[in-house]
């Protein structure tokens, strides 16, 4: 929360997972842009680093 704040994107580039830690806050980020939301039940997805394939898809938030 606040100044700390952070977000990590990830993508997989070249069948090589790559990670990137943001701050929110930073003079070089313009803007953010959230392209789709997940629906996910824990606060720490750091399981999705060890699977592949459809497994590592996470649910798409369906909007009301």
């Amino acid at each position: 929360e606040g100044v700390r704040e952070t977000f990590t994107v990830r993508k997989v580039s070249f069948q090589v997972g790559v990670e990137r830690t943001f701050p929110v806050h930073s003079p070089v980020i313009d803007h953010i842009e959230v392209v789709t939301r997940g629906d996910v039940r824990r606060a720490k997805l750091y399981y999705l680093r060890e699977l592949r394939g459809k497994k590592a898809k996470i649910k798409e938030r369906r909007e009301a």
